[in-house]
């Protein structure tokens, strides 16, 4: 069973954090400095448990220009595809300002998750951190 939860402990912060270095910075080689941020504390963040044991994450910010930005989605390798990702995506997409746009930067190989849940491609291909990535923003109804 998949349950997401917004963080509210020092444990919970510690297994989202855990998971981010597992995935972000071992598997993918994001510099640790660029990983964590000075977001962090204005950040909801959320945790995924399958079966009781953390397998996903994520978080979303207001930016400066008064939109949800959603970021740092993250699930270890062997919990991938099981349908972890898509449960915070949703939790997450339940509890954010329904007045404000939503945006996302997807990494290249994952855009075709967020373009089922809803998000369109905007822009030019970027790099962050030499992953290509896309800005998409979330327009439920096209």
């Amino acid at each position: 069973m998949i349950w997401v939860e917004r963080v509210a402990s020092d444990e919970a912060f510690e297994e989202v954090f855990a998971i981010r270095k597992e995935v972000f910075v071992d598997e993918q080689g994001v510099p640790e400095i660029e990983e964590y941020d000075g977001y962090e504390p204005i950040s909801i963040h959320y945790l995924a448990c399958i079966d009781g044991v953390p397998a996903g994450c994520a978080r979303w910010r207001v930016t400066p220009y008064h939109q949800v930005k959603l970021e740092r989605f993250a699930v270890r390798k062997p919990w991938r595809d099981k349908g972890i990702g898509k449960a915070v995506l949703f939790k997450m997409l339940e509890e954010i300002p329904s007045n404000m746009p939503v945006i996302l930067h997807a990494q290249e190989s994952a855009m075709g998750f967020y373009q089922k849940a809803g998000f369109v491609a905007e822009g030019e291909r970027f790099f962050e951190c030499d992953i290509p990535h896309f800005r998409m923003v979330y327009k439920p109804n096209e």
